[in-house]
Formats: C-alpha cells, sequence, structure tokens
C-alpha cells in the first residue's frame, strides 16, 4: 500500500525499526502538555483518572504503536479500544463538566454506537488514515462519543439500572462488531494488505485477532464498571443520624 495513505502515523511500522518509531508531532506534544498542566494545577475532579488518561494517550499516540496501527489493523483495534474503553472513562473522571447538562443516557450511547460502527466499515476506515484531519476527526469522534457516555453513565445522579442496561448495550454492539470482523471470509481493510506480512500475519489473520480484541478483551472495563456498580447498588445506605 503506498505511503502517503497513511497521513498521519506514519508508514507501517517494520519489526527491525518498530522501537524508533516514536511519535513527535510538536502540535500533538504540545496539547498533551496542556492538558497535564492543567491536571497538575488542580483543574480536575481526579487528578489520577486525569493523569491514567494522559499516560495512555502517550501510550496510543506517541509510543510505537502509532506506527505499529498503520501495519496491523489489530493494533489500530487495541488503540481504538484503548482510546474508548479507558481513556474515555478516565477522562469522565477527571472532568466530568457538570455544567454542561448531560443528555439522555440512551441517545449517548447509540451516537457512540454509530460512531464506532461508522470508523470501522472499510471505506471510513481507510479514508481515516488518508488524511491528517480525516484521521483526527476519527480519534476525536471515538473519544469524544465515548467520553460523553461514559461521563453520563458515571454520573453521580444516574441510577444503576439504567447505567448497566448502557454498558450492557455497549459489550452486545462491541461484541457483534468484532464477530463480524472475526468471521468475515475476506480481509475488509484494503490499507492492511501487505503490511502485515512482515509480522507474520495473513491480512485475515490480522483482522481476525483485531475483531477477538473488539469481542472479549474490550468488554473487560465495562465489566468491571458493571460489577462495581450493581454491587454499590446493593449495599445497605447508611442510616441517617
Amino acid at each position: 500500500m503506498p505511503d502517503f495513505l497513511i497521513a498521519y502515523c506514519g508508514p507501517a511500522a517494520l519489526p527491525e525499526n518498530l522501537w524508533v518509531r516514536w511519535n513527535t508531532d510538536p502540535l500533538l506534544i504540545a496539547a498533551l502538555a496542556a492538558l497535564a498542566a492543567v491536571i497538575s494545577t488542580g483543574r480536575s475532579s481526579d487528578s489520577r483518572a486525569g493523569w491514567g488518561a494522559v499516560a495512555l494517550m502517550v501510550l496510543v499516540f506517541v509510543s510505537p504503536l502509532c506506527a505499529l496501527s498503520s501495519a496491523l489493523f489489530s493494533a489500530r483495534v487495541f488503540h481504538h479500544v484503548v482510546l474508548v474503553a479507558a481513556v474515555a472513562p478516565l477522562l469522565a473522571r477527571a472532568f466530568p463538566l457538570p455544567r454542561l447538562g448531560y443528555p439522555p443516557l440512551a441517545m449517548v450511547v447509540a451516537a457512540h454506537a454509530v460512531v464506532l460502527w461508522l470508523w470501522h466499515a472499510p471505506g471510513p476506515y481507510a479514508w481515516g488514515l488518508a488524511s491528517v484531519p480525516a484521521y483526527w476527526l476519527m480519534q476525536l469522534s471515538l473519544l469524544g462519543s465515548a467520553w460523553l457516555m461514559w461521563r453520563a453513565i458515571l454520573a453521580p445522579a444516574e441510577s444503576s439500572g439504567p447505567a448497566l442496561i448502557a454498558l450492557v448495550a455497549t459489550v452486545a454492539q462491541m461484541g457483534l462488531l468484532g464477530a463480524v470482523i472475526v468471521f468475515a471470509s475476506v480481509p475488509l481493510y484494503p490499507v492492511h494488505l501487505t503490511s502485515t506480512l512482515p509480522w507474520g500475519l495473513t491480512p485475515l489473520a490480522d483482522q481476525q485477532l483485531a475483531g477477538l480484541l473488539m469481542w472479549v478483551p474490550a468488554m473487560l472495563p465495562y465489566l468491571a464498571v458493571g460489577l462495581y456498580t450493581a454491587w454499590a447498588s446493593l449495599r445497605p445506605s447508611e442510616p441517617a443520624l
């Protein structure tokens, strides 16, 4: 695949050069530094969650994972899973922004599902890698829709029932998307048709690994939050004094 079709993370990484393929985009570094400054000055609701989100964004955008995701669809899916299932809830904890209000939970869950499915359709996926603006539209829409969903789920006023339904619905639609990718009989993503071979994977095997990542490991953060939410709802409330 011609290198210019991977606009942001650069040409597909090879095993021999992966560990030198750090992304030093000055605009990205400046944005992460600005976020770190906000957290360090105490302007986040949960600084530990904020620092965790920054660390994970360094992993997905700055580390060689960025270049690896140009080579492997499975690495790209891992990147997206970290973004929507780990970075987004941490940012929702660090920056809940309650003054913005909370849209209906069903609406933000549905919107996030649409965004997730859209960017993993072959056409939009290829477009999302073909230009820098499209790449950041992909990343920011995935992260933004996930943040809106998680802040609604984690909102103090949200009862456990709707929050649990939202988590189950999200796990179900992500699992279905993963299954579609796993059981596809042909490679769906032409951008990775040749880039997987240096890594010892056929395009179809890489695609199946990506589907499994979305199908099984991706559900763990949602399961953990769901179990905690269910357990918290069962605890007896403190008696009034």
